[in-house]
């Protein structure tokens, strides 16, 4: 099983996939032994082969994550709950999905007599918005707040940070609002709303 997760972990961390022979000397087994992890792997839809016969990612690691978004979205609601009442602000916990943001979880401030609607499941792409922006923050390692205004919809402004350290998990937490926020007050609720969902999905 070890084995079979490192090849997995391998294979996605190979934007142009891999061989059989790149990923036996990766792992430092046997060709044999990595065609047997690739058939059972295959046979689970976790792996299969492009065109060229590199390996790839399977469609079935995609039912997995979605099996698995509602019990982050659950964990991260009671840390989304406190950054909206204290914000103010529309509240959203944004994942990666297809190479776009996904909304995985949104809360409105129960006070405010005007808020953002804002659906879960709502896509956009990372390089418009804060929640996106923030992602891609956080791939270069960079985990200060981020803001936006009117990128995704006029009138609305955002600030958001990514989540970090959670394995296997691309994604910001964040707000947004109808009216300007000010990032040095909004900015450090939102970072430790990220490292709290960071500390509730670990």
């Amino acid at each position: 099983m070890d084995r079979g997760l490192r090849l997995l972990h391998l294979v996605a961390d190979a934007p142009g996939g891999l061989t059989v022979t790149e990923a036996a000397s990766r792992l430092g087994i046997g060709r044999a032994a990595v065609y047997r992890l690739v058939s059972a792997l295959t046979g689970h839809g976790m792996l299969r082969r492009d065109g060229g016969g590199r390996l790839r990612l399977g469609a079935g690691l995609l039912h997995l994550a979605r099996r698995a978004q509602p019990l982050l979205a659950e964990g991260a609601l009671p840390a989304l709950r406190r950054l909206a009442e204290q914000a103010g602000a529309t509240a959203h916990l944004t994942v990666v999905e297809g190479g776009e943001g996904v909304a995985l979880a949104v809360v409105e401030p129960s006070w405010t007599s005007f808020h953002v609607a804002y659906r879960a499941g709502a896509r956009h792409p990372l390089d418009r918005g804060a929640a996106g922006r923030a992602i891609l923050a956080g791939r270069a390692g960079v985990a200060e707040p981020v803001s936006s205004s009117g990128e995704l919809q006029a009138g609305a402004y955002g600030v958001a940070a990514p989540v970090l350290g959670v394995p296997g998990l691309e994604a910001s937490v964040g707000v947004v609002a109808l009216a300007p926020l000010d990032v040095d007050t909004i900015g450090p609720q939102v970072l430790a709303t990220a490292r709290a969902i960071t500390t509730a999905l670990s």
